[in-house]
């Protein structure tokens, strides 16, 4: 581990420390205690009355955070000094493309309103919104959620897996792997 990765590790324990420290909170209506609706984030020893922790969403904050650490880590892996190329390469743009999208599901996530709430196996679903400043009455569709994480980091690691370095073995590298084996 590099000093730059060793400042992403710490950036990111500070960030789930700050997640667990004030996670999510869905408040139960004083009319209907079936439906929960999101009222924010609120430090873990004082929330409201009537209120529970968003797990879910909760989850998906700290999947986001050890996501970015894990591009983060690979962006700023010590390359060789053969390797080292100006600018950046495909393969690292790909990388730091998800994690800007990772950052801006989480900022807008899917809502829906709390009156279109249903029993149905796929929610309802009303546009994106700043998630610090929703309409009232309204809540993250967490089954849309999942599906923009799962998808987002699919094309992230197919994009990734694309943009390799195809460079064949080099001379010298060849004739150390034929010794390798001559040694077997």
């Amino acid at each position: 581990m590099n000093r730059n990765q060793g400042i992403a590790l710490a950036i990111a324990a500070a960030n789930l420390l700050l997640i667990t420290l004030f996670p999510p909170v869905d408040q139960y209506s004083i009319a209907s205690s079936a439906v929960p609706v999101f009222a924010g984030f609120y430090f873990i020893a004082s929330k409201p009355p009537m209120s529970v922790i968003n797990t879910d969403l909760l989850a998906i904050e700290a999947m986001v955070v050890l996501i970015n650490l894990a591009i983060a880590w690979l962006l700023l892996n010590d390359k060789p000094a053969s390797a080292k190329t100006r600018g950046m390469s495909l393969q690292n743009a790909s990388l730091l493309f998800t994690g800007i999208n990772l950052v801006l599901m989480l900022l807008f996530p899917p809502m829906e309103s709390v009156f279109a709430l249903t029993r149905a196996a796929i929610p309802t679903f009303e546009g994106f919104y700043f998630i610090f400043a929703q309409k009232p009455a309204h809540v993250i569709v967490e089954t849309l959620l999942y599906l923009e994480v799962m998808f987002i980091l699919i094309n992230g690691a197919l994009l990734w897996l694309i943009f390799r370095d195809k460079r064949p073995p080099s001379d010298k590298e060849m004739l150390a792997a034929m010794q390798h084996l001559a040694r077997k």
